[in-house]
């Protein structure tokens, strides 16, 4: 399983404005923008984004996800407030 994996999965499965996704091999790290998230509990946003990847984590294929969302607004000012100088 590769990046281009995951991505495939998590697309296939959220309507998502941006993603971005690393993975050594192991450890998955997604964050994912969406306006859906705006209003869903901390616990709902990353049920919705784990849920795609359920099964490649349960056959071992991923063994570690960090998730990160953010809504369309959030994802700007997260961009504007950690660009580097």
């Amino acid at each position: 399983m590769d990046v281009s994996d995951i991505e495939r999965l998590l697309k296939a499965s959220l309507n998502l404005d941006e993603l971005h996704v690393t993975f050594d091999g192991s450890q998955c790290k997604v964050i994912a923008v969406a306006d859906m998230f705006a209003d869903m509990s901390r616990v709902k946003k990353q049920q919705t984004v784990y849920a795609p990847l359920a099964s490649a984590i349960a056959e071992g294929k991923i063994h570690a996800v960090t998730i990160k969302t953010f809504s369309l607004a959030q994802w700007q000012r997260e961009k504007m407030f950690n660009m580097p100088s």
